[in-house]
């Protein structure tokens, strides 16, 4: 398997210098120069567990790495897990909560990032080379990226978050790291602000080649690829093909959903699932990408306006013609916005945006009924279900978050204070970390002094 870049300036890649491009040097994002197809063998990939699934899976994907290498790496990535299956399954009424917060950091993002913090661990002692990741988070993936890769010799990580803008817990599992390779920066201003200037930042080309810059945002294709695997285990865990509700903030995680159906997966529906950041769901119902200003929510790790992400899935929907893509990323570049002309023809994709009022509801009517609680994330997606799903059909929705990372919003919701033991141990813990404005040079300079200290 060989890579591309999404802008066409990159091909034949090998998957582990794809692994540590990260962003493409063209600017766009790396994808596979083919999907493979496992439909002749779903029959016998039910029986898989989920480790062996994403053995599996990601070995069709990887070039470079032995098997038993790689398998050794997938089945070290999640023995960090404390559920059997690394995957829960809570059924609520006509929707099934999938369960992707059993990792160190609470988060669905742990799934991918465990992975990817083994991977980077061996292919740089592999080829004696350093990398300094340079992340940006609305909330979960700087954390896990930060467990993934916390205490290693051959990799120092700076990761940009908003300022007042992720949950105090969230900052907490950032801030109270003390491995001396762990660099947390927040950044006054919003996640589009950290992520335009994580982009523009591995857009300079010289600049990312002499401070060895590397991704771990979903930018990075393996990030996607880890996330194939739980939609696969999913899908084939019920009795017809699946509909899945993806709270949705960057377009990474329901892109997985994408490339797994893609796959042959029985998979016949993604809702893509927003708050009132509705870039997304505005384009599904007009065709018209527009960004807007971003608002704070109590679902704040998909407060995003601008979707990294999402030039994936144009790509394929432009039927892989760079050039078009070009000219749609170029006019969004410039005006901040860009059009179809018209709604999408998609069946396989439903869009809705759920306010903060539907959201509190559902977790207070979950809660009431079922004795379960909901992050406020997960509760957009369980929203965004029951008001789009399809009578009799499963309905999957992804759960992003342990819902002791939102306190505030559980509290408001149902009147309990749910906890965690690795949460309630950060009280009181010494925090790092560094306050910049919102600003590319200003960036630049604090992560050269830093890497040169």
């Amino acid at each position: 398997m060989k890579y591309k870049s999404t802008r066409g300036g990159v091909a034949g890649l090998g998957f582990t210098d794809a692994l540590l491009m990260g962003l493409a040097s063209d600017g766009g994002l790396l994808v596979p120069e083919s999907i493979p197809d496992v439909t002749s063998e779903l029959e016998d990939l039910r029986h898989c567990s989920f480790v062996e699934l994403a053995q599996h899976i990601v070995g069709m994907f990887v070039d470079d790495i032995d098997t038993p290498t790689l398998n050794r790496l997938i089945t070290q990535a999640y023995s960090t897990f404390d559920h059997p299956e690394v995957v829960g399954w809570h059924e609520l009424d006509k929707v099934t909560v999938v369960e992707l917060f059993h990792g160190p950091t609470l988060a669905f993002k742990d799934v991918a990032l465990q992975l990817l913090g083994q991977l980077f661990q061996y292919v740089l002692a592999l080829r004696n080379q350093r990398l300094n990741i340079l992340g940006a988070t609305s909330g979960d993936t700087g954390s896990a990226a930060i467990a993934g890769v916390r205490g290693q010799d051959n990799v120092d990580i700076f990761i940009l978050y908003p300022k007042g803008r992720v949950s105090p817990l969230q900052e907490l599992q950032m801030t109270t790291v003390s491995d001396s390779n762990v660099h947390c920066i927040e950044v006054d201003g919003t996640f589009d602000d950290c992520q335009r200037i994580m982009k523009d930042t591995f857009s300079d080309l010289d600049y990312k080649e002499k401070y060895q810059l590397g991704a771990v945002n979903s930018v990075n294709w393996a990030r996607v690829l880890a996330q194939i695997v739980y939609y696969g285990y999913a899908s084939l865990k019920t009795p017809t093909a699946a509909q899945f509700s993806v709270p949705t903030g960057n377009f990474g995680n329901v892109f997985a959903a994408y490339l797994a159906q893609r796959m042959g997966f029985p998979i016949n529906k993604l809702i893509v699932a927003t708050n009132e950041n509705d870039i997304l769901a505005r384009f599904f119902a007009t065709g018209e990408y527009a960004s807007g200003e971003v608002h704070q929510t109590v679902s704040p790790a998909m407060d995003i306006q601008v979707a990294s992400n999402f030039e994936r899935f144009l790509f394929y929907y432009f039927g892989e013609d760079s050039q078009r893509l070009r000219g749609f990323m170029s006019d969004f570049a410039a005006t901040g916005r860009a059009g179809l002309g018209a709604a999408p023809e998609t069946s396989l994709f439903a869009a809705v945006a759920i306010d903060q009022t539907q959201t509190l509801a559902v977790m207070r009517d979950i809660n009431a009924r079922f004795d379960y609680v909901l992050d406020p994330h997960t509760a957009v997606g369980v929203a965004a279900a029951q008001q789009l799903c399809v009578a009799d059909e499963p309905v999957l929705c992804i759960a992003t978050a342990h819902p002791a990372k939102f306190p505030d919003a559980v509290n408001q919701a149902t009147d309990t204070m749910p906890t965690h033991p690795s949460l309630d141990a950060l009280s009181g813990l010494p925090q790092r970390k560094r306050s910049l404005r919102a600003d590319l040079s200003t960036v630049k300079r604090h992560l050269a002094k830093s890497v040169l200290a």
